[in-house]
Protein backbone atom coordinates (compact mmCIF):
# COMPACT_ATOMS: atom_id res chain seq x y z
CA UNK A 1 0.00 0.00 0.00
CA UNK A 2 2.62 2.45 0.69
CA UNK A 3 4.88 2.06 -2.56
CA UNK A 4 0.84 2.22 -4.39
CA UNK A 5 0.66 6.10 -2.70
CA UNK A 6 4.25 6.99 -3.34
CA UNK A 7 3.57 6.42 -6.85
CA UNK A 8 0.45 7.90 -6.84
CA UNK A 9 1.72 11.00 -5.15
CA UNK A 10 4.75 11.34 -7.85
CA UNK A 11 1.94 11.46 -10.72
CA UNK A 12 -0.10 13.97 -8.85
CA UNK A 13 2.38 16.19 -8.30
CA UNK A 14 3.98 15.61 -11.76
CA UNK A 15 0.20 16.36 -13.40
CA UNK A 16 -0.33 19.01 -10.65
CA UNK A 17 1.36 21.94 -13.22
CA UNK A 18 -1.47 20.58 -16.19
CA UNK A 19 -4.24 20.48 -14.16
CA UNK A 20 -3.87 24.21 -12.10
CA UNK A 21 -2.92 25.94 -15.60
CA UNK A 22 -5.73 28.03 -16.81
CA UNK A 23 -7.79 27.04 -19.74
CA UNK A 24 -5.94 29.36 -22.14
CA UNK A 25 -2.10 29.93 -21.99
CA UNK A 26 -0.62 33.54 -22.15
CA UNK A 27 1.10 34.61 -25.12
CA UNK A 28 4.78 34.44 -24.63
CA UNK A 29 6.50 37.72 -24.47
CA UNK A 30 8.55 38.13 -27.46
CA UNK A 31 12.54 38.84 -27.01
CA UNK A 32 14.45 42.04 -27.33
CA UNK A 33 17.36 41.26 -29.97
CA UNK A 34 20.23 43.97 -30.59
CA UNK A 35 19.66 45.14 -33.78
CA UNK A 36 22.37 48.21 -34.08
CA UNK A 37 24.96 49.66 -31.54
CA UNK A 38 27.63 52.02 -31.42
CA UNK A 39 30.40 52.46 -28.03
CA UNK A 40 30.74 55.96 -26.79
CA UNK A 41 34.34 56.48 -27.70
CA UNK A 42 34.48 60.32 -25.98
CA UNK A 43 32.96 63.82 -25.67
CA UNK A 44 32.24 66.82 -27.90
CA UNK A 45 30.72 70.52 -27.21
CA UNK A 46 26.86 70.02 -25.82
CA UNK A 47 23.96 71.45 -28.46
CA UNK A 48 21.35 73.33 -25.86
CA UNK A 49 18.69 73.77 -27.82
CA UNK A 50 19.34 71.34 -30.66
CA UNK A 51 17.86 68.37 -32.06
CA UNK A 52 20.21 65.87 -33.75
CA UNK A 53 18.46 63.09 -35.93
CA UNK A 54 20.74 59.92 -35.70
CA UNK A 55 20.32 57.09 -39.30
CA UNK A 56 21.67 54.04 -37.89
CA UNK A 57 21.51 50.97 -39.51
CA UNK A 58 19.44 48.34 -38.79
CA UNK A 59 20.57 44.23 -38.85
CA UNK A 60 17.20 42.37 -38.05
CA UNK A 61 13.69 43.64 -37.54
CA UNK A 62 10.81 43.34 -35.55
CA UNK A 63 7.58 44.47 -34.24
CA UNK A 64 8.91 47.07 -31.88
CA UNK A 65 11.94 49.02 -30.75
CA UNK A 66 13.56 50.75 -28.13
CA UNK A 67 16.84 52.97 -27.85
CA UNK A 68 19.88 53.48 -25.57
CA UNK A 69 20.98 56.27 -24.81
CA UNK A 70 24.11 57.25 -23.24
CA UNK A 71 25.89 60.08 -20.61
CA UNK A 72 28.28 57.59 -19.86
CA UNK A 73 31.37 60.11 -20.52
CA UNK A 74 29.22 63.37 -19.37
CA UNK A 75 29.58 65.35 -16.31
CA UNK A 76 26.45 66.68 -15.81
CA UNK A 77 22.96 65.55 -15.90
CA UNK A 78 21.66 65.24 -19.28
CA UNK A 79 18.25 66.25 -19.99
CA UNK A 80 16.39 64.63 -23.01
CA UNK A 81 13.38 67.08 -23.53
CA UNK A 82 12.66 64.70 -26.64
CA UNK A 83 13.67 61.52 -28.47
CA UNK A 84 11.47 59.81 -31.33
CA UNK A 85 12.05 57.05 -33.73
CA UNK A 86 11.11 56.88 -37.34
CA UNK A 87 11.83 54.94 -40.27
CA UNK A 88 14.28 57.15 -42.46
CA UNK A 89 12.83 57.59 -46.08
CA UNK A 90 14.89 57.02 -49.37
CA UNK A 91 17.92 59.60 -48.29
CA UNK A 92 18.67 62.57 -46.08
CA UNK A 93 16.53 63.62 -43.32
CA UNK A 94 13.01 63.15 -44.53
CA UNK A 95 10.79 59.98 -42.40
CA UNK A 96 8.62 57.75 -43.92
CA UNK A 97 5.23 59.01 -43.53
CA UNK A 98 3.11 57.67 -40.41
CA UNK A 99 6.33 56.02 -39.25
CA UNK A 100 7.40 59.12 -36.20
CA UNK A 101 6.89 57.60 -33.01
CA UNK A 102 7.60 59.66 -30.20
CA UNK A 103 9.46 57.55 -26.90
CA UNK A 104 8.77 57.74 -23.18
CA UNK A 105 10.52 57.18 -20.47
CA UNK A 106 8.49 55.22 -17.85
CA UNK A 107 5.73 56.78 -19.53
CA UNK A 108 6.76 60.16 -20.04
CA UNK A 109 8.37 62.03 -22.62
CA UNK A 110 11.45 63.38 -20.95
CA UNK A 111 14.34 62.14 -18.56
CA UNK A 112 17.46 63.22 -16.76
CA UNK A 113 20.27 61.43 -17.44
CA UNK A 114 22.98 61.18 -14.59
CA UNK A 115 26.47 61.49 -15.39
CA UNK A 116 27.86 58.25 -16.03
CA UNK A 117 24.91 56.40 -16.50
CA UNK A 118 22.99 54.73 -19.80
CA UNK A 119 19.18 54.94 -19.96
CA UNK A 120 16.78 52.70 -22.25
CA UNK A 121 12.97 54.04 -23.55
CA UNK A 122 10.04 52.35 -22.77
CA UNK A 123 8.66 49.98 -25.99
CA UNK A 124 7.77 51.82 -29.01
CA UNK A 125 5.61 49.98 -31.43
CA UNK A 126 7.06 50.53 -34.48
CA UNK A 127 7.47 47.48 -37.26
CA UNK A 128 11.14 47.97 -38.80
CA UNK A 129 12.86 45.40 -41.62
CA UNK A 130 16.14 43.94 -41.23
CA UNK A 131 18.47 46.64 -42.98
CA UNK A 132 16.21 49.52 -42.40
CA UNK A 133 17.85 52.96 -41.49
CA UNK A 134 16.18 53.93 -38.66
CA UNK A 135 16.05 57.83 -37.34
CA UNK A 136 17.08 58.49 -33.68
CA UNK A 137 16.25 62.04 -32.84
CA UNK A 138 17.60 63.42 -29.57
CA UNK A 139 16.62 66.95 -28.53
CA UNK A 140 18.67 68.62 -26.23
CA UNK A 141 17.11 71.84 -24.48
CA UNK A 142 19.73 72.66 -21.93
CA UNK A 143 23.40 72.63 -21.46
CA UNK A 144 24.36 69.71 -20.03
CA UNK A 145 27.95 70.12 -20.51
CA UNK A 146 30.17 67.28 -22.65
CA UNK A 147 28.63 65.20 -25.07
CA UNK A 148 28.51 61.75 -25.14
CA UNK A 149 28.93 60.56 -28.85
CA UNK A 150 30.60 58.41 -30.89
CA UNK A 151 33.65 59.67 -33.33
CA UNK A 152 33.89 57.34 -36.06
CA UNK A 153 30.24 57.11 -37.54
CA UNK A 154 31.37 56.80 -41.08
CA UNK A 155 27.28 58.00 -41.58
CA UNK A 156 25.76 61.39 -42.23
CA UNK A 157 23.35 62.61 -39.56
CA UNK A 158 21.35 65.32 -39.18
CA UNK A 159 21.20 68.62 -36.62
CA UNK A 160 18.53 71.66 -36.41
CA UNK A 161 20.06 73.98 -34.67
CA UNK A 162 16.65 74.95 -33.50
CA UNK A 163 15.35 72.00 -32.35
CA UNK A 164 12.42 72.60 -30.10
CA UNK A 165 9.26 70.91 -31.75
CA UNK A 166 11.30 69.61 -34.55
CA UNK A 167 11.84 65.82 -33.12
CA UNK A 168 8.61 64.68 -34.24
CA UNK A 169 8.95 66.54 -38.22
CA UNK A 170 8.37 63.81 -40.72
CA UNK A 171 10.22 66.49 -43.23
CA UNK A 172 13.71 67.24 -42.42
CA UNK A 173 13.71 70.09 -43.78
CA UNK A 174 14.57 71.82 -40.22
CA UNK A 175 17.99 69.63 -40.30
CA UNK A 176 19.80 72.23 -42.19
CA UNK A 177 23.31 71.12 -40.88
CA UNK A 178 24.89 67.58 -40.91
CA UNK A 179 27.46 65.99 -38.56
CA UNK A 180 29.42 62.25 -39.36
CA UNK A 181 29.44 61.81 -35.12
CA UNK A 182 26.76 59.56 -33.63
CA UNK A 183 25.06 62.07 -30.53
CA UNK A 184 24.29 60.12 -27.18
CA UNK A 185 22.51 57.17 -29.06
CA UNK A 186 23.64 53.82 -28.50
CA UNK A 187 21.97 51.25 -29.19
CA UNK A 188 18.33 49.93 -30.50
CA UNK A 189 16.63 46.74 -29.58
CA UNK A 190 13.94 44.84 -31.53
CA UNK A 191 11.70 43.02 -30.20
CA UNK A 192 10.26 40.01 -32.58
CA UNK A 193 11.42 36.38 -32.69
CA UNK A 194 15.01 36.80 -33.54
CA UNK A 195 17.56 34.68 -32.66
CA UNK A 196 19.72 36.81 -30.55
CA UNK A 197 22.53 38.82 -31.67
CA UNK A 198 26.45 38.84 -31.90
CA UNK A 199 28.78 41.43 -30.74
CA UNK A 200 32.02 42.75 -32.95
CA UNK A 201 34.22 43.80 -30.37
CA UNK A 202 37.37 45.60 -31.31
CA UNK A 203 39.33 48.67 -33.07
CA UNK A 204 38.95 51.07 -35.80
CA UNK A 205 39.22 47.74 -38.06
CA UNK A 206 35.91 46.86 -36.76
CA UNK A 207 34.57 50.53 -36.40
CA UNK A 208 35.03 50.63 -40.46
CA UNK A 209 37.87 52.67 -41.13
CA UNK A 210 38.85 52.74 -44.54
CA UNK A 211 35.66 52.05 -46.00
CA UNK A 212 32.89 53.81 -47.63
CA UNK A 213 30.97 56.46 -45.49
CA UNK A 214 26.86 56.10 -45.99
CA UNK A 215 27.21 52.84 -47.77
CA UNK A 216 26.97 50.41 -44.12
CA UNK A 217 30.50 48.29 -45.46
CA UNK A 218 32.15 48.02 -42.62
CA UNK A 219 32.53 44.44 -41.96
CA UNK A 220 29.85 43.84 -39.46
CA UNK A 221 27.67 45.35 -41.82
CA UNK A 222 28.88 42.52 -44.14
CA UNK A 223 28.21 40.14 -41.48
CA UNK A 224 24.93 40.82 -40.74
CA UNK A 225 23.92 40.59 -44.41
CA UNK A 226 25.11 36.77 -44.75
CA UNK A 227 23.23 35.92 -41.70
CA UNK A 228 20.37 37.49 -42.49
CA UNK A 229 18.54 34.46 -42.87
CA UNK A 230 19.43 33.27 -39.24
CA UNK A 231 17.50 36.01 -37.89
CA UNK A 232 20.68 37.38 -35.81
CA UNK A 233 21.47 40.75 -34.79
CA UNK A 234 24.86 42.26 -35.29
CA UNK A 235 26.01 44.74 -33.01
CA UNK A 236 29.49 46.98 -33.54
CA UNK A 237 30.97 47.82 -30.57
CA UNK A 238 34.41 48.66 -32.44
CA UNK A 239 36.15 52.52 -31.32
CA UNK A 240 38.61 53.62 -33.88
CA UNK A 241 42.21 53.98 -31.25
CA UNK A 242 40.89 51.72 -28.58
CA UNK A 243 43.07 49.34 -27.15
CA UNK A 244 43.11 46.11 -25.06
CA UNK A 245 45.29 46.44 -22.38
CA UNK A 246 45.28 49.91 -21.45
CA UNK A 247 43.00 52.86 -22.22
CA UNK A 248 43.34 54.67 -25.42
CA UNK A 249 40.45 56.03 -27.71
CA UNK A 250 37.75 55.29 -25.22
CA UNK A 251 37.92 53.00 -21.81
CA UNK A 252 40.43 49.85 -22.61
CA UNK A 253 38.30 46.52 -24.10
CA UNK A 254 38.61 45.06 -20.34
CA UNK A 255 37.06 48.29 -18.77
CA UNK A 256 34.42 48.93 -21.23
CA UNK A 257 33.17 44.79 -21.92
CA UNK A 258 29.96 44.75 -19.67
CA UNK A 259 28.62 47.74 -20.82
CA UNK A 260 29.42 47.59 -24.65
CA UNK A 261 29.02 43.61 -25.15
CA UNK A 262 27.79 41.94 -22.29
CA UNK A 263 24.85 43.90 -21.10
CA UNK A 264 23.80 44.01 -25.14
CA UNK A 265 20.51 42.40 -25.46
CA UNK A 266 20.25 38.49 -26.47
CA UNK A 267 24.06 38.78 -27.10
CA UNK A 268 24.93 34.50 -27.86
CA UNK A 269 28.40 35.40 -29.44
CA UNK A 270 31.41 37.67 -29.13
CA UNK A 271 33.96 38.28 -31.98
CA UNK A 272 36.75 39.71 -30.43
CA UNK A 273 39.74 41.71 -32.35
CA UNK A 274 41.39 43.82 -30.20
CA UNK A 275 45.48 44.22 -29.61
CA UNK A 276 46.55 45.84 -32.97
CA UNK A 277 46.50 49.57 -31.11
CA UNK A 278 48.38 48.42 -27.98
CA UNK A 279 51.04 46.64 -30.19
CA UNK A 280 51.57 49.56 -32.80
CA UNK A 281 51.43 52.44 -30.30
CA UNK A 282 52.72 50.81 -26.68
CA UNK A 283 56.44 50.64 -26.46
CA UNK A 284 55.45 48.43 -22.93
CA UNK A 285 53.21 46.47 -24.60
CA UNK A 286 55.64 43.31 -25.93
CA UNK A 287 54.73 40.69 -23.73
CA UNK A 288 52.23 38.60 -25.16
CA UNK A 289 51.58 36.94 -22.01
CA UNK A 290 49.73 39.86 -21.08
CA UNK A 291 47.65 39.62 -24.22
CA UNK A 292 46.89 35.78 -23.59
CA UNK A 293 45.70 37.35 -19.92
CA UNK A 294 43.50 39.48 -20.98
CA UNK A 295 41.83 37.62 -23.53
CA UNK A 296 41.53 34.71 -20.98
CA UNK A 297 39.68 37.45 -18.79
CA UNK A 298 37.52 38.35 -21.66
CA UNK A 299 36.51 34.87 -22.25
CA UNK A 300 36.26 33.88 -18.41
CA UNK A 301 33.73 36.90 -18.60
CA UNK A 302 31.70 36.11 -21.55
CA UNK A 303 31.49 32.62 -20.95
CA UNK A 304 30.15 33.12 -17.30
CA UNK A 305 27.05 34.95 -18.91
CA UNK A 306 26.27 32.05 -20.93
CA UNK A 307 28.29 33.64 -24.21
CA UNK A 308 30.56 32.10 -26.77
CA UNK A 309 33.92 34.00 -27.98
CA UNK A 310 35.42 33.74 -31.44
CA UNK A 311 39.13 35.00 -31.71
CA UNK A 312 40.20 36.99 -34.95
CA UNK A 313 43.97 37.21 -35.21
CA UNK A 314 45.84 40.85 -36.00
CA UNK A 315 45.95 41.71 -39.44
CA UNK A 316 49.68 42.83 -40.61
CA UNK A 317 50.53 46.42 -40.93
CA UNK A 318 53.97 46.28 -42.20
CA UNK A 319 53.94 50.09 -44.54
CA UNK A 320 52.15 51.85 -41.64
CA UNK A 321 54.37 54.33 -40.31
CA UNK A 322 54.52 52.57 -36.61
CA UNK A 323 55.53 49.34 -38.16
CA UNK A 324 59.00 47.93 -36.80
CA UNK A 325 60.29 44.64 -36.35
CA UNK A 326 60.02 44.05 -32.61
CA UNK A 327 56.35 45.11 -33.30
CA UNK A 328 56.08 42.26 -35.85
CA UNK A 329 57.28 40.26 -33.12
CA UNK A 330 54.96 40.85 -30.90
CA UNK A 331 52.08 40.45 -33.15
CA UNK A 332 52.91 37.03 -34.11
CA UNK A 333 53.57 36.09 -30.90
CA UNK A 334 49.71 37.08 -30.13
CA UNK A 335 48.90 35.39 -33.13
CA UNK A 336 50.24 32.41 -32.10
CA UNK A 337 48.38 32.39 -28.73
CA UNK A 338 44.62 33.12 -30.71
CA UNK A 339 45.30 30.10 -33.23
CA UNK A 340 46.76 27.47 -30.04
CA UNK A 341 46.48 28.92 -27.11
CA UNK A 342 43.01 27.02 -26.22
CA UNK A 343 41.21 30.39 -25.01
CA UNK A 344 38.61 31.22 -27.39
CA UNK A 345 35.61 28.37 -28.83
CA UNK A 346 36.39 29.37 -32.25
CA UNK A 347 39.56 31.27 -34.25
CA UNK A 348 39.02 33.55 -37.87
CA UNK A 349 42.55 33.76 -38.91
CA UNK A 350 41.76 37.51 -40.20
CA UNK A 351 45.55 37.40 -40.85
CA UNK A 352 45.78 34.69 -43.01
CA UNK A 353 42.98 35.53 -44.98
CA UNK A 354 44.34 39.26 -46.11
CA UNK A 355 48.00 39.11 -46.08
CA UNK A 356 49.79 39.73 -49.01
CA UNK A 357 51.17 36.02 -50.36
CA UNK A 358 53.91 37.81 -52.25
CA UNK A 359 54.70 39.65 -48.71
CA UNK A 360 52.64 38.26 -45.40
CA UNK A 361 53.89 41.14 -43.48
CA UNK A 362 51.49 43.17 -45.34
CA UNK A 363 47.50 43.00 -46.52
CA UNK A 364 46.75 42.24 -49.74
CA UNK A 365 47.02 45.48 -51.75
CA UNK A 366 43.52 44.97 -53.53
CA UNK A 367 42.31 44.99 -49.67
CA UNK A 368 44.04 48.12 -48.67
CA UNK A 369 42.70 51.63 -48.77
CA UNK A 370 46.58 53.09 -48.93
CA UNK A 371 47.14 53.76 -44.88
CA UNK A 372 48.81 49.80 -45.07
CA UNK A 373 46.50 48.94 -41.82
CA UNK A 374 42.89 49.15 -42.33
CA UNK A 375 40.90 47.78 -45.31
CA UNK A 376 38.98 49.14 -48.05
CA UNK A 377 35.48 47.79 -48.72
CA UNK A 378 36.65 44.39 -50.57
CA UNK A 379 39.07 43.87 -47.87
CA UNK A 380 36.12 44.28 -44.94
CA UNK A 381 33.90 41.52 -47.03
CA UNK A 382 37.00 39.13 -46.85
CA UNK A 383 36.95 40.12 -43.31
CA UNK A 384 33.42 39.34 -42.87
CA UNK A 385 34.09 36.42 -44.67
CA UNK A 386 36.42 34.59 -42.42
CA UNK A 387 34.21 35.36 -39.78
CA UNK A 388 31.33 34.06 -40.99
CA UNK A 389 33.46 30.83 -41.60
CA UNK A 390 34.24 30.63 -38.00
CA UNK A 391 30.43 30.71 -37.05
CA UNK A 392 29.33 28.30 -39.57
CA UNK A 393 30.69 25.17 -41.20
CA UNK A 394 29.53 22.46 -43.18
CA UNK A 395 27.54 19.81 -41.00
CA UNK A 396 29.26 17.01 -41.65
CA UNK A 397 32.29 17.84 -40.27
CA UNK A 398 31.19 20.34 -37.10
CA UNK A 399 34.53 21.51 -34.31
CA UNK A 400 35.15 19.12 -31.49
CA UNK A 401 33.58 22.28 -29.03
CA UNK A 402 30.13 22.96 -31.03
CA UNK A 403 27.36 21.14 -31.85
CA UNK A 404 25.48 21.76 -35.45
CA UNK A 405 22.04 21.98 -35.57
CA UNK A 406 19.77 19.33 -37.41
CA UNK A 407 19.77 20.55 -41.24
CA UNK A 408 20.12 19.53 -44.60
CA UNK A 409 23.36 18.14 -45.79
CA UNK A 410 25.67 20.27 -46.68
CA UNK A 411 23.56 23.05 -45.68
CA UNK A 412 25.82 25.96 -43.17
CA UNK A 413 24.31 26.65 -40.39
CA UNK A 414 25.25 28.72 -37.29
CA UNK A 415 26.93 26.09 -34.75
CA UNK A 416 28.30 28.05 -31.73
CA UNK A 417 26.73 27.68 -29.04
CA UNK A 418 26.50 28.79 -25.47
CA UNK A 419 29.05 27.43 -23.15
CA UNK A 420 27.42 25.29 -20.18
CA UNK A 421 27.33 27.27 -16.87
Amino acid sequence: MTKVVRVLTVLCTALLPVLTAPAVAEPAVLPWTGSWETAPSGVAEALPGAAVRNVVHLSTGGIAVRVRLSNRLGTRPLRLGAVTVAVRRAAGADAVPGTVRTAAFHGVPETVVPPGADTVTDPVPLPVQAGTDLLVTVYTPDDSGPATYHRTALQTSYLARSGAGRAADTDGTAYTLTTSRWYYVTGVDVRGAGAGSIVAFGDSLTDGNGSTPDANRRWPDRLAQRLRRHRLGVLNAGIAGNRLLRDGTGPSALARLDADALDRAGVRILVVWEGVNDVKGTPQANDAAAYAAAYRAIVARAHARGIRVVGVTLTPFAGYSAWTAAREGVRQRVNAFIRTGGAFDAVADADAAVRDPADPLRIRPRYDPGDHLHFNDTGMAAVADVVHHALTRRQHAPAPLHRAQSVRPHARTLVLRAPAR
